[in-house]
């Protein structure tokens, strides 16, 4: 038999509340003590309760809706620099305010497969972003969808559990264990063949990590880093070069090593936003890529083709990704038998490591 869900009295009766005091805490929840709106969560979250209304309210009161949620995964400088006005924002952005690195675009690409498939099966979406602490967002949009794909940011949302209990959930590019289905690039063997061609094709010895261990992606791709230099007889670091997490303008090691004049033979950026960031520091401080430095870049976002020179990078499957994921959620036969679904990557040889012709 299946399980009864929650309701706001149930709900209520736990937290020794009223409904009304329920509907509050997660529709106005100014209205609520800290100490009664947090009783309030944790009996929610105790009983896998999900408001329901506003969310359906956003998917235009339609049934069927998957949801594609962003956690954690707008920059700071983002959102304490954007204009509240029209007439601000037009002047920031028409006057070239917003930078091409500045967005977490490798998640607008998998959001673009994520509509297309979902276009195509007849389903509609609904797009959220939330701190990843933020339970009434979090509930509120479980309560009106028939699956969640989440990008987790830096930390797996404590609620996510009990989302999983009402509906499938997909997580990208990290690891997760057997609650929720994961879909994600195999880092280890990018990053191995990365290194593998910068030591063949361009015979660098000195090739340094660049990018903060703030994510478990990144964690992953230092790893693989440590295990890749060790396997060439390559000195093995302890740390990154580089700590700089995304598109941070910190940048202290590279800075350093200008100063020293002592840049390694390659960076190796754990994403393409950082070596976007990369490349314009070097450019202003005179440095030339890749005739003293080889830069390299992870993701494959169309930014790393644009820029000056092409960055040379790893591309993940994007669209393919956010495809596999709607299939997920529905519940496709070829699919949802297995929890872990690991995607291959490919070398994209560009100018910033020195290769005359992209391949």
């Amino acid at each position: 038999m299946a399980q009864r869900r929650a309701t706001v009295y149930d709900v209520a009766e736990r937290a020794g509340v009223s409904i009304a005091t329920v509907s509050f805490a997660f529709r106005q929840p100014d209205r609520v003590r800290g100490r009664t709106r947090e009783a309030v969560y944790r009996a929610a979250s105790e009983l896998g309760y999900a408001p329901s209304a506003s969310a359906r309210q956003l998917a235009g009161g339609m049934e069927g809706a998957l949801g594609l949620y962003a956690f954690d995964m707008v920059l700071p400088s983002d959102r304490e620099g954007t204009p509240e006005s029209l007439s601000a924002l037009l002047e920031h952005e028409l006057g070239g305010g917003l930078q091409l690195n500045r967005f977490p675009l490798y998640v607008d690409e998998i959001q673009h497969g994520f509509q297309l498939e979902s276009m195509r099966r007849g389903r509609n979406v609904m797009i959220g972003s939330a701190a990843s602490d933020d339970h009434v967002a979090t509930m509120d949009i479980a309560g009106s969808i028939d699956g969640l794909a989440m990008f987790p940011g830096t930390v797996m949302p404590e609620v996510m559990s009990r989302v999983a209990d009402r509906v499938p959930v997909v997580v990208f590019s990290r690891s997760v264990d057997d609650d929720f289905f994961e879909v994600r690039v195999d880092n280890v063997a990018a990053i191995h063949e990365m290194v593998d061609h910068l030591v063949d094709v361009h015979a660098h010895q000195r090739i340094a990590f660049v990018g903060g261990l703030s994510a478990p992606d990144i964690v992953e791709r230092f790893a693989a880093f440590q295990d890749a230099a060790r396997r060439r007889g390559l000195p093995v670091p302890a740390e990154p070069f580089d700590s700089t997490a995304l598109t941070g303008a910190r940048l202290a090691g590279v800075r350093q090593a200008i100063e020293n004049r002592d840049l390694p033979d390659a960076l190796l950026c754990a994403t393409d936003q950082l070596a976007l960031t990369v490349l314009d520091y070097l450019s202003e401080h005179g440095v030339r890529v890749p005739e003293d430095v080889a830069v390299t870049g992870f993701d494959g976002i169309a930014a790393s083709l644009a820029c000056t020179p092409p960055l040379t990078t790893v591309r993940q499957p994007f669209v393919t990704m956010g495809r596999l994921a709607v299939r997920i959620l529905l519940g496709d036969e070829d699919v949802v038998g297995t929890r872990k679904h690991i995607l291959p990557t490919q070398l994209v040889r560009r100018a910033s490591c020195g290769c005359t012709e992209a391949s």
